[in-house]
């Protein structure tokens, strides 16, 4: 008979997979990292000896995506004890607030960012990026008058510290974007979660829009200064070696307005 994981009491997850279907739903990056696909947007679990980390949480009403990755890899909702956001957007806040009712795991985001999670919007303007194929993404996909359930916040990031997470995740604030963009480095398995300084869509790009541009491409060249070797995006499929190079050859020197 196959293993089921059995979640009926998860309002949104009414479906009973095998651990097999399950296990398909969150993909291998590098060894205990998997990303978890919520709609057009990516999170990322992370396996420590501490628990399960959970990075952003997708569009609203897609948490069952998180816990069926949780159950597919053989593991309990309850062992999520912690879920650290990339910024305060609502494609990357939308299911928190599901996920930490059911798991309790403790938050984190940068304090710039923190209003909007707690308040569930309005969110600070943008303008799209440069070229015509992000300025139409950008009017279809980001609404900043949008409402969502608000999420409580338990700890305000700090640049340049590292959390006892997992065996070390580096903050790095990396404006631009979002006032309270944040790339973190996750130092054992060297991987760089970039959020949303760029994404990964027919090659490394700009997101599709910055509240400052001139911040925005400073993040991305201090981005491309670091060492890592995987990284994984908001948007866009992850790399999973010589990602660091990649940044290099398209931020690595002065990137044009």
């Amino acid at each position: 008979m196959a293993l089921t994981c059995h979640i009926d009491s998860f309002q949104e997850f009414t479906e009973i997979y095998t651990v097999k279907e399950l296990a398909r739903k969150a993909a291998l990056v590098i060894k205990g990292v998997h990303v978890v696909p919520m709609g057009t947007a990516n999170a990322f679990l992370i396996e420590g000896d501490d628990g399960l980390t959970l990075i952003d949480a997708g569009f609203p009403g897609k948490e069952a995506a998180v816990f069926g990755a949780i159950c597919g890899l053989g593991h309990s909702p309850n062992q999520l004890k912690h879920l650290i956001f990339t910024h305060g957007h609502p494609d990357h806040i939308g299911s928190a607030a599901a996920i930490v009712r059911e798991t309790n795991a403790r938050t984190y985001m940068h304090p710039l960012d923190i209003p909007m999670a707690e308040s569930g919007g309005p969110f600070r303007p943008m303008r799209a990026a440069p070229g015509m194929l992000r300025g139409v993404l950008c009017k279809l996909l980001y609404h900043p008058d949008e409402r969502l359930e608000p999420v409580a916040i338990d700890m305000p990031l700090t640049a340049g510290e590292i959390l006892p997470i997992a065996g070390g995740i580096e903050v790095i604030h990396a404006p631009g974007h979002c006032a309270g963009q944040v790339a973190l480095l996750w130092r054992p398995g060297r991987m760089l979660f970039a959020g949303d300084v760029c994404m990964n869509i027919m090659g490394l790009g700009d997101p599709v829009g910055f509240e400052s541009l001139k911040e925005g491409r400073a993040s991305q060249r201090k981005v491309a200064s670091l060492s890592f070797d995987a990284a994984g995006f908001g948007h866009g499929g992850p790399i999973p070696r010589d990602a660091s190079t990649r940044f290099r050859n398209k931020w690595g020197k002065e990137s044009p307005a």
